[in-house]
């Protein structure tokens, strides 16, 4: 999915049909199908993170699940990382339905993953920009996926936010220096509620 091709209003219908997709599972066990109205460019495949906040003067994360990497059409993957984000996220309990309405519901459409292409270790800090990569570590078959907006909250430099991805996958801090492991970059547009129902507005990641 192309960044440019995402507006204001592809985000209020994002955020719509995952907190629609929360709340049909949680009173009914039922995951929704599309609508009828969902955009042609939204069957195609692309990576989707669901992320779930709760309202307060700083944000308290109670649940993210997505997909890395396009292998489903993108408002299949919403509607799957939306449930999962609500009741699957093994870091918490599942939502309830009378809290559905104190969350505030974030969706990061994501580009494909990139490979970093470094002829020493030492040169990825280079080839990342803060506030506007997404990163995914491979070692093995060992995987974790950081979104771009993480080390912005963090105020993570780029050496902190490699370390803090191998942290993300269960690795030594320091694997990213390792042959072996396999580091990609992807660029993500975010939207956000200003408030549980409230106004949709574009993430700005810096």
């Amino acid at each position: 999915m192309s960044k440019s091709n995402l507006t204001i209003e592809d985000g209020e219908f994002l955020i719509k049909l995952a907190r629609d997709s929360i709340k049909n599972f949680l009173n009914k066990n039922e995951r929704l199908m599309p609508p009828p109205e969902t955009p042609e460019k939204f069957m195609e495949k692309s990576g989707v993170f669901v992320t779930l906040n709760k309202k307060g003067d700083s944000k308290e994360l109670r649940g993210c699940i997505g997909y890395p990497y396009p292998t489903d059409p993108l408002v299949i993957a919403l509607i799957n990382s939306a449930i999962e984000a609500a009741t699957s996220d093994p870091r918490f309990p599942s939502i309830t339905i009378d809290e559905i309405n104190k969350i505030i519901v974030e969706v990061s459409v994501l580009t494909k993953p990139d490979l970093i292409k470094v002829n020493e270790s030492s040169e990825l800090p280079k080839e990342i920009k803060i506030g506007e990569d997404g990163l995914i570590i491979e070692k093995g078959p060992i995987k974790g996926l950081l979104l771009p907006q993480v080390p912005v909250e963090w105020n993570w430099d780029e050496e902190e936010y490699l370390a803090n991805l191998c942290a993300k996958a269960g690795l030594t801090f320091d694997c990213w220096i390792m042959e072996d492991t396999k580091i990609y970059k992807f660029q993500a547009v975010v939207f956000e509620e200003e408030e549980p129902n409230g106004k949709i507005h574009l993430r700005n990641l810096r």
